[in-house]
C-alpha cells in the first residue's frame, strides 16, 4: 500500500529540507505581495539543490522565476562562478524575484530575463550548452520546452520539470485539458527516449528528472 503520505512528507521536509530564515521569509512573501501560491514546497527545492550540485553544473537554466523561490534554491547548488539565468514573462513576478535574490544574496550567481520564454529561448542557444534546465512554466509549453533543452543541453546534463503529475490528472487518460495533454506528452517524451535516463520524484506535484545520456 502508499506510504507516501503527509506524514512522511514533513517528516523529509523536518530532516532534509529545513528552510532558513532566508528562505522561510521569501517564500511567505511571495503570496503577500499578490503572486500565485504557486511555488515549489521545500523539499522540492532541496531537491534542485541537490540535482544541480550532484551533476556538475555551472551553467544553469530556469524557466518560469516566479517569485524566486526555487531560484535560490537552484543558486545554491551552483559551485563559485556558477551561473543561473532564469526566465520571466511578467515584469511585476521579476521585481519581486530580484528583491528575493538579493535577499539571499546570490545575486552574483544570478541573471534574469523578463519576456516570452519561447522567444528568449532562440537567443539562448548561442549562450549553451546547458548543465541543468528546470521548467516550470506554462503547462502547455513544455514539449517545446523539451525540445530546446534537448538540443541545448551538454551530454549527462539534467532536465527537470515540475508540476509532473498536474495535480492528478496525469494518471487520467480521459482528461484532455490542454495542460494534461502537454505535460503527458513530456513525460512520455522523457520516459521513452533512449537518448535519456529519466524517473519521477514523486514530492508535492511530481518533478520529471532526465539525464541526457549523450548529444541530441
Amino acid at each position: 500500500m502508499p506510504i507516501y503520505n503527509e506524514a512522511i512528507e514533513n517528516y523529509v521536509r523536518k530532516t532534509f529540507a529545513v528552510e532558513d530564515e532566508i528562505l522561510s521569509t521569501i517564500r511567505s512573501e511571495i503570496p503577500r505581495r499578490g503572486l500565485p501560491e504557486i511555488t515549489v514546497r521545500p523539499e522540492e527545492g532541496r531537491f534542485l539543490q541537490f540535482l544541480v550540485a550532484a551533476s556538475g553544473a555551472r551553467l544553469a537554466l530556469e524557466i518560469g522565476t516566479l517569485g524566486g523561490y526555487s531560484g535560490v534554491w537552484i543558486a545554491r547548488g551552483l559551485p563559485t562562478g556558477g551561473k543561473l539565468i532564469t526566465l520571466e514573462l511578467s515584469e511585476e513576478h521579476a521585481a519581486v524575484a530580484a528583491d528575493h535574490f538579493e535577499m539571499a544574496g546570490v545575486t552574483d550567481k544570478v541573471e534574469m530575463r523578463v519576456g516570452d520564454a519561447h522567444e528568449l529561448l532562440q537567443d539562448l542557444a548561442y549562450e549553451g550548452p546547458f548543465d541543468f534546465v528546470f521548467i516550470d512554466a506554462e503547462k502547455e509549453g513544455y514539449p517545446a520546452y523539451l525540445d530546446w533543452a534537448e538540443t541545448n543541453l551538454r551530454p549527462r546534463g539534467m532536465i527537470a520539470g515540475h508540476n509532473a503529475f498536474v495535480h492528478g490528472a496525469i494518471v487520467d487518460s480521459a482528461d484532455r485539458d490542454p495542460r494534461a495533454v502537454a505535460v503527458r506528452r513530456f513525460n512520455e517524451r522523457l520516459a521513452d527516449d533512449e537518448r535519456f535516463i529519466s524517473v519521477v520524484f514523486p514530492a508535492g506535484d511530481g518533478t520529471a528528472v532526465a539525464v541526457l545520456r549523450k548529444a541530441a
